[in-house]
């Protein structure tokens, strides 16, 4: 006969704090999801680079991005079009150029992941 492993064998369980936890798990469902989401895009160093520097400068065109990363444009382009369907950045055309911006929102959020960076690379 096999044990179901989803047992425990605690002697004391307490139900209101499993209650109240899987409560609040449900409670923030979505937006977890939509952190959990972010972070996997921002955990790739060349997307973490980019918000990075739009954050410093405000925005960027991709062939700015490019110069600056030492990339082709296709790749960084890529990078960009997945970061702009989670919605961690936006463009505005200009002329022929497209230049890409960080919400407010998305800024407060990476304030936070940058923070943890030394102050010296935050120049």
């Amino acid at each position: 006969m096999k044990k179901d492993s989803n047992t425990c064998i605690r002697v004391k369980r307490d139900g209101k704090q499993i209650d109240r936890c899987k409560a609040k798990i449900e409670e923030i469902r979505v937006p977890i999801s939509s952190l959990a989401r972010m972070m996997s895009l921002v955990s790739n160093e060349v997307r973490m680079k980019i918000l990075f520097l739009l954050r410093q400068e405000g925005r960027l065109c991709v062939c700015d991005l490019s110069e600056i990363l030492e990339m082709k444009i296709p790749a960084v382009s890529q990078h960009l079009r997945k970061l702009k369907d989670a919605e961690l950045v936006y463009f505005e055309k200009e002329g022929a150029t497209i230049y890409y911006h960080i919400p407010s929102d998305i800024k407060s959020k990476l304030e936070i992941i940058f923070g943890l960076l030394p102050e010296a690379e935050l120049v």
